[in-house]
């Protein structure tokens, strides 16, 4: 199966975009926009079924004796200090109305970047598309890493920027603005509208 567009969702799980979930980098734990951001990937998710654009879930999951987790730097420390991320706990489901959905794939890793440790290039491989569309959060971690691996190996890449949240504005901008030498920033409303 050949299509020209595959998205990406990084990340919407319990753990971080929950108010209740360990993780408040994702979404900070009282900002405004965590509804609205989450409620913007539910539309471009709709968007998409209705186009038959394939979604390709991304899951964080780690052993829940966390052995497997490489402490190499805050975040990954904060992870095993938290307990979060834990294979079978509530916060690696994917929160309520962002579950994959028929046969949407959903691939699973243990790192930043939706490619590493993970079989993501072999899902790909299945549709062979041109283009990413990458969402998810953080916009600053899962999604910028996973950017900038697309990009890496050809794939031309869009960014859904507000079905993206990082703990702050200012870090989400700033990891937006990053990514725009190497990748298109648009709005939910844009790319529904491409889909048509």
């Amino acid at each position: 199966m050949t299509v020209d567009t595959v998205i990406l969702a990084s990340h919407f799980q319990n753990e971080n975009c929950h108010p209740d979930g360990k993780i408040k980098i994702g979404i900070g734990p009282d900002s405004a926009w965590r509804w609205e951001r989450l409620e913007n990937a539910k539309r471009l998710f709709a968007g998409a079924r209705a186009a038959q654009v394939p979604i390709v879930h991304i899951q964080l999951v780690v052993p829940a004796d966390m052995s497997t987790v490489i402490q190499n730097n805050f975040i990954f420390r904060q992870w095993v200090k938290l307990g979060a991320w834990a294979e079978g706990s509530w916060g690696v489901e994917f929160v309520d109305g962002l579950e994959p959905a028929g046969a949407e794939k959903v691939v699973t890793h243990s790192r930043n970047n939706g490619f590493y440790g993970s079989n993501l290039d072999e899902i790909l491989f299945l549709y062979r598309p041109r283009r990413l569309i990458c969402c998810g959060v953080s916009t600053a971690y899962t999604v910028e890493s996973t950017v900038r691996h697309a990009t890496d190996i050809g794939y031309e890449v869009t960014v859904a920027a507000d079905a993206c949240s990082t703990a702050t504005q200012e870090q989400h901008e700033a990891a937006l603005n990053a990514m725009r030498l190497i990748a298109d920033v648009a709005t939910v409303d844009e790319l529904i509208a491409d889909f048509g």
